[in-house]
C-alpha cells in the first residue's frame, strides 16, 4: 500500500515537473529584453561600472517594502522543524545552461539535514545524497547513477569539486529558510544604491497556488548589481517565497533576458513528521550502498579499503 502511495506521489512530482516546464517555455526570459544595454556612466557613479549610491532615507528605497517582508517572513520560516518539497530548478554555470532538474527533497531545520532524490532528468534519475550537520565529518553522502554509479557511495565534501559539478551552490545551501536568507542578503547590499524599480505584482499562480509575485529591475548593468531582472513569488497562504528567478542582462540591445538561475518549491508539507530515520544513511528505502555499515559510519567513501 505504501509502495503505491509513493509511486502516485512521484507520478504527481513528474507531472508538476511537465508543467513547470512548460511554463518556462512560456516565461518571460525567452522575449526580448527593454530597455537599452550600456554602462553609461549615471549620476554620483564613481565609475561607469558602479551605481550612483543612493542617498535618500532608506525607507524611501524601492526594496524596502519587499526588505520588511522578507524579514519578516524570515522569523516564521525559522520556525519550521522540518518540510518536504518537491524542488525544480535550473542553474546557469560557467557560462552554460544545465537540465532542468526534478529533486524530492526532505529537509530538518536543526540539525541541518537534508536529504536530495533526483526524479528527473532520466540521466540523473535515482542519485540520492544525504547532509546531517555535524555527522560524518561535515561530508554528505551521494551515490550516483549509470557509470557514475559504479563509483559506489561516497563520503564528499559538499563544497569538493566533484559536489559541484553543474551546482551554483552547495546542498547545505538547499531549502526554503536558505534561500529567504540569500534574497535578504541581496537586497541589504542593494539598498545601498540607487538604479532600482520594484513592484508587487498580485494575482499570480505557481502550480495552481495563489502568489504574489516581487519584481526587482536595474535597469542598467553595474558592477555591484547581481541581475537585470528577479523575481521571487510568495506563497499566499504559506507566506513563504516558493519560486525565485534571477535574469542578467542579454548580450545585446534589445535581446533575449539571461536566465541565471531558478527554483521552484512545490508541494510544501510542514511540519511533515519527518524523524531521524528519514535522515539515516543505513534506511532500507535509500539506496546508499556503503561497503558495510562500520565503514558508512567512518566515513569513508565505497570501495576505498
Amino acid at each position: 500500500m505504501s509502495t503505491s502511495r509513493e509511486n502516485r506521489s512521484v507520478f504527481a512530482a513528474l507531472v508538476a515537473c511537465l508543467l513547470v516546464s512548460i511554463a518556462q517555455a512560456q516565461s518571460p526570459g525567452e522575449q526580448p529584453a527593454s530597455g537599452r544595454h550600456s554602462t553609461a556612466k549615471g549620476p554620483g557613479a564613481d565609475h561607469p561600472g558602479v551605481a550612483r549610491a543612493w542617498t535618500e532615507d532608506a525607507n524611501k528605497h524601492p526594496l524596502m517594502p519587499a526588505l520588511r517582508w522578507a524579514k519578516e517572513a524570515l522569523q516564521q520560516i525559522e520556525k519550521l522543524d522540518n518540510y518536504t518539497a518537491t524542488l525544480i530548478k535550473r542553474e546557469r554555470t560557467n557560462g552554460r545552461m544545465g537540465p532542468t532538474e526534478c529533486l524530492s527533497i526532505k529537509v530538518r531545520q536543526k540539525p541541518l539535514s537534508i536529504y536530495v532524490k533526483s526524479l528527473g532528468p532520466q540521466s540523473m534519475k535515482g542519485q540520492e545524497l544525504l547532509y546531517v550537520e555535524g555527522v560524518n565529518k561535515g561530508k554528505m553522502w551521494a551515490h550516483g547513477v549509470g557509470l557514475r554509479g559504479l563509483l559506489g557511495t561516497l563520503a564528499i565534501d559538499p563544497t569538493d569539486p566533484l559536489a559541484m559539478q553543474g551546482q551554483q551552490y552547495p546542498v547545505t545551501q538547499i531549502g526554503i529558510l536558505k534561500l529567504t536568507e540569500r534574497l535578504i542578503e541581496i537586497a541589504d547590499r542593494d539598498m545601498k544604491f540607487g538604479e532600482c524599480k520594484a513592484k508587487w505584482i498580485d494575482h499570480v499562480k505557481i502550480n495552481d497556488r495563489p502568489c504574489r509575485c516581487i519584481e526587482v529591475v536595474h535597469p542598467q548593468p553595474r558592477d555591484n548589481f547581481i541581475f537585470h531582472i528577479a523575481r521571487i513569488f510568495v506563497d499566499d497562504e504559506l507566506n513563504v517565497p516558493i519560486r525565485y528567478e534571477r535574469y542578467g542582462w542579454p548580450s545585446a540591445p534589445g535581446g533575449r533576458l539571461l536566465l541565471m538561475e531558478e527554483y521552484t518549491y512545490l508541494d510544501v508539507r510542514r511540519n511533515a513528521g519527518l524523524t531521524a530515520a528519514d535522515f539515516d544513511v543505513h534506511n532500507p528505502a535509500y539506496h546508499f550502498r556503503p561497503t558495510d555499515r562500520e565503514m558508512a559510519g567512518k566515513s569513508e567513501p565505497h570501495g576505498t579499503r
